[in-house]
């Protein structure tokens, strides 16, 4: 895989690779995005222990679609050669998880960041305003309409808007009009509720953080998972207050099962393409350590009390 700029059409020829090679890995999406784009999703293992890892909700974190896609190849490879995956057994792996991967949340604003405007873009004209006529997008988090996406989902979204005080479309920190208005994240809600995962991973940019807890509604082992997934990579597991209306803290309020937003990285966003390699060694040995996170792996069976 080319580690360039790494946006909608790139996904999806690497999708189509990707599925190409390993027959079992299947692909779909979950919906559209505002300007017209595909979301696309992969799915790979055959376990009853149901995972979600999302990446690219905020635009100028891209880098996160290509660490996912990396990640998938390499488990992929790992399973065709029944070989172990970061200390892992990817037999085991596949055979106890099934794992359903949204890499690009948001390709309207990862090709903003990547691309700016053009005079031949619908939205050309309020882009640029919103951007406070800039067409260099690079701290753009939004969507297309200027709606942070991360900022949509209904877990006391009225206090979220209330505390960003960001009354109309920006770059970053508008909650938008209503929950869920933007396509995107109601695709992403949509496509969380019909799967039924049981824990869920929203990969962001940056910090080597982990945020695990939502108003006392996430489960007793998520502050333990955490701390294993930390300990794995080398990250800090956080106790986060004062942050609401993310598709992690919706995830706990509404299912309470585990869930997390992961900071990969160090630095400004967009990271630099020159870390790359070292983000991924240490993302990707907490993706494993996730895929080996089950109630099961954790806390022994019922059986073992």
């Amino acid at each position: 895989m080319r580690k360039t700029e790494f946006g909608s059409k790139q996904l999806g020829k690497e999708l189509e690779r990707l599925t190409g090679r390993y027959s079992f890995i299947s692909a779909g999406t979950i919906g559209e995005s505002l300007l017209g784009k595909p979301i696309p999703y992969l799915k790979i293992g055959e376990g009853s222990f149901r995972w979600h890892f999302n990446g690219a909700c905020h635009a100028n974190e891209w880098i996160t679609s290509l660490l996912l896609m990396r990640f998938v190849e390499d488990y992929a490879n790992a399973i065709t050669r029944k070989s172990t995956f970061w200390g892992k057994s990817a037999k085991d792996l596949f055979s106890r998880c099934s794992l359903w991967i949204v890499p690009m949340v948001n390709p309207d604003g990862v090709e903003l960041v990547q691309r700016g405007v053009t005079t031949k873009h619908p939205m050309y004209n309020e882009l640029l305003q919103w951007n406070r006529g800039s067409n260099r997008f690079h701290r753009w988090k939004a969507n297309a309409r200027g709606v942070d996406l991360n900022d949509q989902f209904p877990a006391y979204w009225e206090l979220e808007r209330q505390r960003r005080g960001i009354k109309g479309p920006a770059p970053r920190d508008f909650s938008g009009p209503s929950p869920l208005s933007e396509p995107e994240a109601a695709a992403l809600a949509r496509f969380t509720e019909q799967n039924d995962f049981q824990a869920v991973i929203a990969l962001h940019t940056q910090g080597e953080e982990i945020y695990w807890n939502y108003r006392n509604d996430e489960p007793t082992e998520s502050k333990a998972w955490a701390e294993r997934l930390a300990a794995a990579a080398g990250y800090r597991a956080v106790y986060l207050e004062g942050s609401d209306a993310g598709y992690k803290d919706w995830f706990i309020s509404k299912f309470h099962r585990p869930g997390f937003t992961v900071e990969a990285g160090w630095g400004h966003n967009p990271l630099s393409m020159d870390q790359f390699e070292d983000i991924y060694d240490d993302l990707a040995r907490l993706l494993a350590e996730a895929l080996d996170c089950t109630p099961q792996s954790c806390f022994g069976s019922e059986e073992e009390g």
